[in-house]
């Protein structure tokens, strides 16, 4: 599990390290690892380090110093590194002199030529856009920029990506990741971490590993049946719209060996999709499950809410997606009346009208006043999703990498993989966050660089599971965005 904390937490744990916060010694720990990872840079970009071109865009802070001293140490291999001071005056002094010292030097504007440029122009607790002094400087930078602690101008705790600021190749931090390098992923690229004597204390926000989405996946035992793996019930769809039919239940009988039942007008385009999925005309004849999806497709209409109420009405695990929100928004007493898991899965717009207001810059707040308001397990889509439940502290999130999956109906997909993960037993915080983590692994391995949909998605779910469950995932960092 990895772990990402606030800015005070940060500060706090720097403060605990007493004499070697106060002494320069975290500082020179930084600074030397910053180094290493821009000269690795180097080499990987350029296939060398002696005699290429560092250029250092310097803050007041102590990120500044951190990056001046680092440029120091490169200076020495012989590297060739200037450095623009936004605040000549306040700019490091031990930092200055120190790259001064080795060779650096001070110019008013980087050379066109450099190879690799860094960002230490505000840390953690920098807040808004980039000044205008410093937004020109990296206008004028078309080389890979390496970010110390987060990239200026994002926010190290909401992750809130302000105009302008930097987009970093890869950021390099110290001790702990910050929330902003799972937040703002795609602002921050890589992280490094490096390891400078913290102790890191319990994180409120966490990703989970592959390997631990591996092990909590249900697999079918000795002695399991299509029963004992869990029984999902699907309400989705209609006459109309049986496409979120069939794509919820294909998510849910790729995801698990149990069995999936189907509730609804789109029966027979369903079965003709999916043969194995038990489908019925209504609730009184679907049968016993054991958790329900209900509400891609299914409308938003008195009967569907006379539905709603039924299936929240049960002691058993629901996931309420899509139209189900819709509906929910107007009755949210059938959410905080339960006492059973529920789980909700709404996009932006659909949080809107769930909370009363928008998602707005601050998501993590966002999720978790949400799931308190509810008193349920809320999963707010997106590029970096974010689960947050009312009974833990920790909120999960999972960086899918890539916007494969932003394609119409992916969203049914999910609710179906999450569904069925809740009938097989899995608490609902973490069937979200394993759902979400295996269809984003399966819309990037099923797009292979090109566009797909949400049939090709269901299609991916299997192999995905396949290389996760034998450890063969390769890092999705890397794999082509779809074009803007």
């Amino acid at each position: 599990m990895i772990g990402y904390f606030t800015a005070d937490a940060v500060r706090d744990a720097e403060k605990d390290t007493g004499a070697l916060l106060t002494s320069g010694v975290l500082m020179r720990r930084a600074a030397g690892g910053l180094s290493h990872v821009v000269a690795d840079e180097l080499l990987a970009r350029t296939s060398g380090v002696y005699g290429r071109r560092v250029g250092l865009v310097i803050g007041s802070g102590d990120n500044g110093g951190d990056a001046l001293y680092a440029g120091a140490a490169l200076a020495r291999r012989g590297v060739s590194v200037s450095a623009v001071l936004l605040d000549p005056d306040h700019a490091h002094p031990g930092g200055r002199a120190a790259f001064t010292e080795a060779g650096g030097r001070v110019v008013s504007t980087l050379p066109s030529d450099i190879d690799v440029a860094v960002d230490g122009v505000v840390g953690l607790r920098g807040h808004g856009p980039l000044r205008p002094a410093a937004a020109a400087v990296f206008a004028q930078i078309t080389a890979p920029i390496v970010a110390v602690d987060v990239p200026s101008g994002v926010d190290a705790d909401t992750g809130l990506v302000n105009e302008p600021s930097v987009s970093a190749a890869t950021t390099v931090t110290f001790g702990m990741r910050r929330h902003a390098h799972i937040l703002a992923a795609p602002s921050c690229g890589r992280v490094e971490v490096v390891d400078i004597g913290l102790t890191d204390p319990v994180p409120d926000l966490v990703e989970l590993s592959d390997a631990e989405v591996a092990a909590m996946w249900p697999i079918p035992g000795p002695d399991d049946n299509k029963y004992t793996q869990g029984v999902t019930g699907i309400i989705a769809g209609s006459a109309k719209y049986p496409g979120a039919a069939i794509l919820c239940t294909g998510g849910a009988v790729a995801a698990t060996s149990g069995m999936v039942r189907y509730c609804g007008s789109a029966a027979g385009e369903v079965v003709s999709h999916h043969a194995e999925v038990i489908a019925a005309p209504d609730l009184d004849s679907t049968g016993r499950v054991q958790a329900w999806v209900i509400g891609p497709g299914a409308g938003t209409d008195d009967a569907a809410e006379e539905l709603l109420e039924r299936i929240l009405g049960t002691d058993l695990p629901v996931l309420v997606d899509a139209d189900g929100l819709t509906v929910l928004a107007r009755r949210p007493d059938l959410v905080r009346s339960r006492t059973a898991p529920t789980l909700l899965t709404p996009h932006a717009g659909e949080f809107e009208r769930l909370a009363g207001h928008e998602v707005g810059t601050d998501r993590l707040a966002a999720v978790r006043g949400l799931a308190a308001d509810l008193g349920a397990t809320v999963l707010l889509k997106g590029r970096i999703t974010l689960i947050a439940d009312d009974r833990a502290e920790q909120v999960i999130a999972n960086d899918a990498r890539t916007s494969w999956s932003a394609t119409a109906g992916a969203g049914d997909v999910l609710s179906g993989i999450a569904g069925s993960l809740l009938a097989a037993g899995l608490e609902p915080r973490l069937a979200a966050a394993a759902a979400a983590r295996v269809h984003a692994l399966a819309a990037a391995m099923a797009a292979r660089g090109a566009p797909i949909g949400a049939s090709q998605l269901v299609a991916g779910v299997s192999p995905a599971l396949r290389a996760l469950l034998a450890g063969d995932v390769v890092s999705l960092r890397g794999v082509a965005e779809p074009p803007a």
